[in-house]
């Protein structure tokens, strides 16, 4: 694959990003190098020193931006508006097409002060940044459509946060994503009272990430949006996720998974489980992900007033409940290794599967793990769907993954692959878990 750099973001001008300084660290470490997308982008013969050079030192990339961009955007926190946001501790450091054409950016978190760091150090410790990557390779491997962690590279810096002991190891990420153009991105232009803005975001994007047609383009759009971020709230039910901070500068256009601070895996099927220690009132729990998106793409909505009018744009958000239900049974049937019959066969099959988890309190993961081994839940609580399951046929041949223990991501765990880092520098335990996702996500590929 040939590298295609590009400099796309560029064009919509100086409104939407601040050309900053990447920060200069003490001591470079490459401690995680994702060669399956760098083959895939064309930079995969890059040498380790190389690697380093751009992604810790922040060399351009030939053909993308000579400086790197860091973007502007508002955002509802928490359903607060917050005016005074923006990339705080990261920008965008090249723009590149990936085989399928698509346009990719790399985005930084860790690489220092920006006009939008709001007195913050602009730093990343090193155990976020393994959380990060420990992340995004386990949701890739579930299916659900996610930025990617392309590289880590510890810097040498102690730092001082309050939500871990302190000093703590820092680090600098680059993420590798399909676009990161937010709702929040449309909401600066909207409280800035920037039509015009409005619409050059519009159009970009168009053009860029959500390609639509027609006469009233922006309801269109929010159309293809929702589909998108129905489809994304679907993948993380049926992967067991909660994201944790659901803001509107936290979801994207395209509907892909990205910015992980606090993310849980379930332990058990639970609705009210959360995963920031923040959220008091349960707003983003788990069995609230999908009411937490709809509602932030009203916001996207009223964005798009002025391009369209309320009447065209409720009616693509009337799309996002069938979107998302319809997505959420494919996901399940996916997950469980089995091939569709049709909608209402799939429904009632999915509807069985939530009733028994929510009776049974088994462990998510190993629900899903063991229907793969054909072992079809004996207890009586399962009995609605358990003719849906029998008769389903499978979409191939079980593989020698299956044979053993599940792969799963608990917060326990994620704990104990730390600590040997913080303790020892063992990074054993980081690089046994990255192999066994990886025979899990050839296992549902091969499915």
């Amino acid at each position: 694959m040939p590298y295609r750099p590009s400099t796309a973001h560029a064009s919509l001008g100086s409104a939407f990003f601040d050309i900053v300084e990447p920060a200069r660290f003490p001591s470079l470490t490459l401690r995680y190098r994702n060669q399956g997308w760098a083959e895939r982008v064309g930079l995969g013969a890059l040498t380790d020193a190389e690697w380093m050079l751009h992604f810790g030192g922040f060399t351009p990339l030939p053909g993308s931006f000579p400086e790197p961009l860091a973007l502007r955007y508002h955002g509802h926190q928490f359903r607060h508006y917050n005016p005074d946001l923006g990339d705080g501790r990261g920008f965008l450091f090249a723009q590149l097409l990936d085989r399928d054409g698509r346009l990719l950016d790399f985005g930084t978190k860790g690489s220092g002060r920006t006009p939008w760091s709001r007195g913050g150090d602009g730093k990343l410790t090193l155990k976020g940044g393994v959380r990060e990557v420990l992340a995004t390779e386990m949701l890739d491997a579930l299916g659900v459509t996610t930025s990617q962690s392309f590289s880590l590279i510890e810097t040498g810096e102690a730092l001082h946060r309050g939500d871990e002991p302190s000093p703590t190891r820092s680090a600098v990420l680059v993420r590798l994503s399909h676009g990161h153009v937010r709702i929040g991105s449309f909401q600066r232009f909207a409280y800035l009272e920037e039509p015009e803005n409005i619409a050059r975001l519009l159009e970009h994007s168009i053009k860029y990430y959500v390609p639509v047609s027609g006469d009233d383009r922006a309801a269109a759009f929010l159309g293809q949006v929702v589909q998108n971020v129905a489809r994304l709230g679907a993948q993380w039910m049926a992967a067991g996720f909660v994201h944790g901070v659901l803001n509107t500068d936290n979801i994207n256009i395209t509907g892909e998974s990205f910015d992980y601070g606090p993310w849980r895996f379930l332990p058990a099927y639970d609705l009210d489980h959360t995963a920031a220690y923040f959220d008091h009132t349960g707003l983003y729990a788990y069995g609230r992900q999908a009411e937490a998106l709809l509602w932030n793409l009203w916001r996207l909505a009223e964005c798009l007033v002025p391009l369209s009018s309320a009447k065209a744009l409720e009616a693509a958000l009337a799309g996002f409940s069938p979107a998302f239900h319809a997505a959420l049974d494919a996901a399940v049937l996916r997950r469980l290794g089995l091939k569709s019959r049709g909608p209402d066969a799939d429904q009632a099959l999915a509807a069985g599967w939530w009733e028994w988890l929510a009776t049974s309190q088994t462990t998510f993961e190993a629900a899903f793990f063991r229907c793969w081994r054909g072992q079809v839940p004996a207890d009586a609580a399962y009995d609605g769907a358990r003719a849906a399951l029998e008769g389903a046929e499978p979409m191939g041949q079980p593989h020698p993954y299956f044979e053993g223990a599940p792969c799963t991501m608990l917060i326990d765990e994620v704990e104990a692959i730390w600590a040997p880092i913080a303790a020892s520098d063992d990074w054993s335990l980081f690089h046994q878990k990255i192999a066994q996702i990886a025979v899990m996500r050839d296992a549902y590929l091969s499915g």
